[in-house]
């Protein structure tokens, strides 16, 4: 079963047309942890998931799945 952050996480990704190699560079995670994460399978600590957040412009609740609007801080 897909959380949340794994279908937002997947999404963003793929709509800003990076792969999941560069987004873990960019991210300082591996591939394999950004793929796990898209699949459900792992989580990550709150400090990744604010340079996620801040990576992509969106908030931390929109990332979570708690907004639907991507700029609501």
């Amino acid at each position: 079963m897909h959380s949340n952050l794994s279908q937002r996480l997947k999404e963003l990704r793929q709509s800003h047309n990076i792969s999941q190699k560069n987004l873990g560079s960019a991210v300082s995670l591996s591939m394999q942890a950004i793929c796990d994460i898209e699949k459900g399978r792992r989580s990550t600590t709150a400090d990744k998931l604010i340079i996620i957040a801040d990576f992509f412009d969106v908030s931390l609740d929109y990332l979570v799945g708690r907004s639907d609007d991507p700029k609501r801080y």
